[in-house]
C-alpha cells in the first residue's frame, strides 16, 4: 500500500501554493494525499487579500474521523491562519502522534501580506516545534520565528524547541546561488543550487510536502531532503504563469 501523507494546510484558490500544491507534491513522490483545510482564502498569484479560518473543532473532527480509518505516516503542516487553529493541531498531535511531522511555517505570502500575528507565531514555537520532526522556514521566517539573526543561530534556537530537524532554505536571499542548509544533531549540511529567475508561488509548500512524503516512503534524512530540493527546483524550472502574478511550479514536470 502507498504510504499516506496527511497535509493540513490552507486552501489557495490559483493551485499555486496550500492543498493543493501539497497534493500534487505527495502524488509526484509516490504516496497518497489526505487533507484537512485549516483556512479557506482570498487570493490571486500575486497575494494574498484575504483568510478566512476554520473552526479549530471541525478541523478536530476530520482528524477524529480520518485518523480512526487509515494508517498515516506523515503529517505536513502548512499555512494555518489562526493561533486557535495551531494550538487545536498541537493537542491532537500530543494525543494522537505521528512519527513524521514537516511544519512549514507560513508566516508572510509572496505578495507581503502578513499570514501569522505573534500569537500564532508563540503558538508554533511553544506547540509545535516541540512535536516537528523537520522544521522548514525560509531564513527571514527563521529570524522572525527565533529572533536571531545569523542562520546556525536560528537553528540552534529552533532545535531547543524541541524540533529534530531545521532546514533553512535561502531561495529568497540576494545571492548568486541558493543556499539551503540542514541542521540535525549537531551536524549541518549545506545544499547550493543554481538561482532560477523569479522563482514561482508554492515553492515552499512544494518542498515541504514532497519531504513529508519521501520520509513517509522511508528514506533517511539527509536523502531526503536532497531529493526534496531536487524535485522542487525542478519543478520550478518548468514553472508556468496561468495569472498575472508569479509563477507556478510545475509539480508533474517528470510526465
Amino acid at each position: 500500500m502507498k504510504p499516506i501523507v496527511l497535509a493540513v494546510s490552507g486552501h489557495d484558490p490559483t493551485g499555486g501554493a496550500g492543498i493543493q500544491a501539497d497534493i500534487e507534491a505527495i502524488l509526484s513522490q509516490g504516496c497518497h494525499p489526505c487533507t484537512l483545510v485549516t483556512c479557506l482564502t482570498s487570493q490571486d498569484t500575486r497575494n494574498v487579500h484575504r483568510l478566512y479560518p476554520q473552526p479549530p473543532e471541525i478541523l478536530a473532527a476530520q482528524w477524529a474521523v480520518l485518523r480512526s480509518d487509515m494508517p498515516i505516516q506523515a503529517v505536513k503542516i502548512g499555512l494555518l491562519g489562526s493561533a486557535e487553529i495551531a494550538s487545536r493541531l498541537g493537542a491532537l498531535l500530543r494525543d494522537d502522534p505521528c512519527e513524521t511531522v514537516i511544519l512549514d511555517p507560513v508566516l508572510r505570502a509572496g505578495g507581503g501580506t502578513e499570514l501569522a500575528d505573534e500569537r500564532l507565531i508563540e503558538v508554533l514555537c511553544e506547540e509545535l516545534l516541540p512535536l516537528t520532526t523537520v522544521v522548514t522556514p525560509n531564513l527571514q521566517e527563521a529570524r522572525r520565528l527565533s529572533g536571531k539573526e545569523l542562520p546556525h543561530q536560528c537553528a540552534d534556537w529552533l532545535l531547543a524547541r524541541g524540533c529534530q530537524a531545521v532546514l533553512i532554505t535561502g531561495g529568497d536571499e540576494p545571492t548568486p546561488l541558493v543556499y539551503n542548509t540542514l541542521y540535525w544533531k549537531h551536524h549541518h549540511k549545506t545544499f547550493t543550487w543554481e538561482k532560477l529567475p523569479g522563482g514561482a508561488h508554492g515553492s515552499g509548500c512544494t518542498l515541504a510536502a514532497s519531504l513529508a512524503a519521501l520520509l513517509a516512503r522511508g528514506l533517511e534524512l539527509e536523502e531526503a531532503v536532497r531529493k526534496a530540493q531536487q524535485y522542487t527546483w525542478n519543478a520550478i524550472k518548468y514553472a508556468f504563469r496561468p495569472g498575472k502574478g508569479r509563477k507556478i511550479p510545475y509539480r508533474f514536470f517528470w510526465s
